[in-house]
Parts: structure tokens; sequence; C-alpha cells
């Protein structure tokens, strides 16, 4: 019976270089992590550049998946306590009270609003019955008269346009002819 060893195989070098890069990369992104919760304490503000350079990393590695996420959640995070710290941010019953504010200013605004509507129906209608019968018989008449100029345009149009297309027909049978003349034109020559 063979006695049994403990070695265990030894790596190839690529496993090696794969492991090495491995533990690089986990203590480049520990120290860009540190880096943001130091500015975080330290209240300074919190960019892609600060953070690279801060953890001495490159750029690209600051907006790498898993990085990002934190440091945009940091950046956040730092905005919103400056916020409340310099009195941006307002608090909720504030907002409630703008809110109901806001509500009474459009409920009063709507009430205006079907006010103007109703006087501008009755100045409207005040205007009409100023308006005698022959003014209004005259501007029907304008009208009718009116619309008797614009049929008549309009079929003259229509004409026009139904002699345009017949046209349009006739020189494109004339252009089919022409090419199919000049194709037999060529192929006869070149025989």
């Amino acid at each position: 019976m063979p006695a049994e060893t403990s070695e265990k195989p030894s790596r190839t070098p690529t496993e090696v270089l794969k492991a090495a890069r491995q533990r690089d990369s986990a203590d480049k992104r520990g120290r860009a992590l540190k880096a943001v919760q130091d500015m975080l304490r330290d209240n300074r503000r919190i960019t892609f550049a600060a953070v690279a350079r801060e953890a001495d990393v490159s750029s690209w590695l600051v907006y790498a998946p898993g990085l990002r996420e934190r440091i945009d959640q940091a950046r956040q995070t730092a905005q919103d306590h400056q916020d409340q710290r310099s009195g941006r941010k307002v608090s909720t019953s504030s907002e409630q009270t703008d809110l109901l504010l806001a509500r009474q200013e459009i409920k009063r605004l709507r009430t205006e609003n079907g006010q103007l509507r109703q006087q501008a129906r009755v100045h409207l209608g005040q205007q009409v019955e100023q308006l005698g019968n022959h003014d209004l018989v005259d501007r029907v008449n304008e009208l009718t008269k009116e619309n008797l100029r614009l049929s008549t345009a309009e079929r003259q149009a229509t004409t026009e346009n139904t002699q345009l297309r017949q046209r349009v027909t006739e020189l494109e049978n004339d252009l089919a002819a022409a090419r199919t003349s000049l194709r037999r034109m060529i192929r006869d020559q070149s025989r």
C-alpha cells in the first residue's frame, strides 16, 4: 500500500498569475472603498476622479460595476447630509404645508377661471345681441359669396389637376417609348 502524501499539486504559471491579479484587483477595490469612506467621514467632496486619486487606482476602475454604485450611493449620502445642514432639504411637514397651500391656490384659480369664462360668455352674448338683424344678413350674404368664390376656385383647381395628371401620363408614355426606341437604335448600331 503506497504512502499517501498531503502535498498539493503545483499550480501552473497561469493559475499563479490569475491568483495574483485577483489579489491585486481586490486590494485596489478595497483601497477605493476605503477612500470613499474616508472622504465621507471628512466631509470632502466625492467625485470619481477624487476617489481614484485618493486610492491611487486608475480612473476606469472606479467606474467598474460594484464600485460605481457604491460611489454613487456615497455621493448621494454626502449630498443629502449637505442639504440637511444647509437647510435646502425641507422637512415632510413643510412639504405637506406647501402642498396644502398649492391645492388651495389651485382651487381659487379654478373658481376665478370659471367666473372669467362666464363673464366672457355674457359679454359675447351682449355683442351678438347688439348686432342688428341687418348686420347679420349682410354677414351671411358676404359669407355666401365667399363660399361660392371658393367653390368655383376649387372646381377650377380640380379640373387643372386632372388635366395635369393626364399630361404627366402622356409624357411618361412618350418617355417610355423614347427609351425603347433609343435602346433599339443602340442595339442596331452595336451589331
